[in-house]
């Protein structure tokens, strides 16, 4: 009798024919996730498009620029009827609020500059949803984030995008091993994002010209003082703009308006040097301004660490690293000290300026594009 041979992997890593192995693809209706929906599908795996309904639709439909819109919905479905898959609806509306918008709403009334993308991927995509795929008796799930999964000594690790403009490891560096040993990123090594519109061309999909969204979906316009003011009725309230002796300089609208680092719109014209936004004191309703000089920050609390690195985080005296201390910054050079199981302090070996609490402290390795993990920036 001949033997039996193993099946060689499939491109998502299953020792199976892609017809036998299921995959849920998260799908906002945007051209990322649409691509990853329909090149699986070509492939021939079993595909499962599954689309979240994150706030009301009467406030999304006239809105442009945002993801899980109304409007998204049906073009998620669109690329679903397209390709020949099934597709589904999920009201997540409450979930949604409860696990990322009141926290939005919270961080910024207490002088902290949050950000929600991450809390979502954390607590709605990569806990609830990766959740339902297991329930569909998925394999996987694929996404179309621009970041790689790739295979190392001790498991799946995190790795930055090949193409470094559409990078979003600071977006997913709370996915913890678990989820990522069940996650796929199929669109992480990918030159460009042209290449990803070349790719919907050429599978026919009705997204394949669609802007990119630029937006918090659930912030129109990037006001976020308006969203915060309807969530927090009184949250606007009025008060002192002081510089870091304490001196009053001037009045301001409401602590919401104002993020550190922030210099223009202050209204305390004037002055020889520009001032910068140092710090918030909301308990006091205060705004603290000071010298670009006063932004510097060379150690940094971090707490809430995702680890993602090898060995235990809090066994480790000191770990060299590279960090990012916001999304639109190149990672530099810093030291991790373990000050808990999931804390630390963050030594730069070149201060930062405008470091913020509430933001993302995301690690990397010294050298190449491993993903470390990360945590969040607080004010110790």
């Amino acid at each position: 009798m001949p033997l039996d041979r193993p099946h060689p992997l499939n491109s998502l890593g299953f020792a199976k024919p892609p017809s036998e192995t299921r995959v849920v693809v998260a799908m906002s209706g945007g051209v990322d996730s649409s691509v990853v929906a329909a090149m699986l599908a070509e492939e021939g795996y079993d595909v499962v498009g599954v689309t979240l309904q994150l706030y009301d639709h009467g406030a999304a439909l006239a809105k442009k620029g945002a993801c899980c819109a109304g409007r998204d919905i049906h073009d998620a479905r669109r690329v679903a009827e397209t390709m020949g898959f099934a597709h589904y609806v999920l009201d997540y509306e409450d979930m949604f609020r409860a696990a990322v918008i009141d926290e939005f709403a919270d961080a910024y009334l207490a002088g902290a500059t949050p950000v929600p993308c991450i809390r979502c991927n954390e607590r709605v995509k990569f806990r609830d949803l990766l959740g339902t795929a297991r329930d569909l008796d998925a394999d996987c799930m694929a996404t179309g984030h621009y970041i790689r999964r790739m295979t190392g000594e001790g498991g799946p690790e995190l790795h930055a995008a090949a193409d470094a403009n559409r990078d979003q490891s600071y977006f997913l560096f709370s996915t913890t091993r678990e989820q990522l040993d069940y996650l796929r990123f199929p669109l992480g090594g990918l030159a460009s994002k042209a290449e990803t519109r070349l790719l919907a061309a050429k599978y026919g999909l009705p997204v394949a010209d669609k802007p990119d969204s630029q937006d918090i979906c659930f912030v129109p316009n990037g006001n976020y003082a308006a969203v915060i003011e309807k969530l927090r009725p009184g949250a606007a309230d009025p008060g002192e703009i002081v510089d870091t002796e304490g001196r009053v300089l001037g009045s301001h609208r409401g602590v919401i308006h104002y993020t550190v680092g922030q210099r223009r719109g202050l209204g305390i014209g004037g002055l020889e040097d520009p001032l910068y936004v140092v710090r918030l004191d909301p308990d006091a309703r205060r705004v603290i301004v000071g010298p670009k000089a006063a932004l510097a920050t060379r150690t940094v609390p971090v707490r809430e660490v995702n680890w993602l690195g090898d060995g235990a985080f809090a066994d480790q005296d000191t770990i060299e690293a590279r960090v990012r201390v916001r999304s639109t910054r190149p990672p530099v050079a810093a030291l991790l000290r373990p000050t808990g199981p999931d804390s630390c302090e963050v030594d730069l070996l070149t201060p930062e300026e405008g470091v913020a609490p509430g933001q993302a402290c995301v690690f990397y390795a010294p050298e190449g594009s491993r993903v470390l993990g990360g945590g969040w920036i607080w004010k110790g």
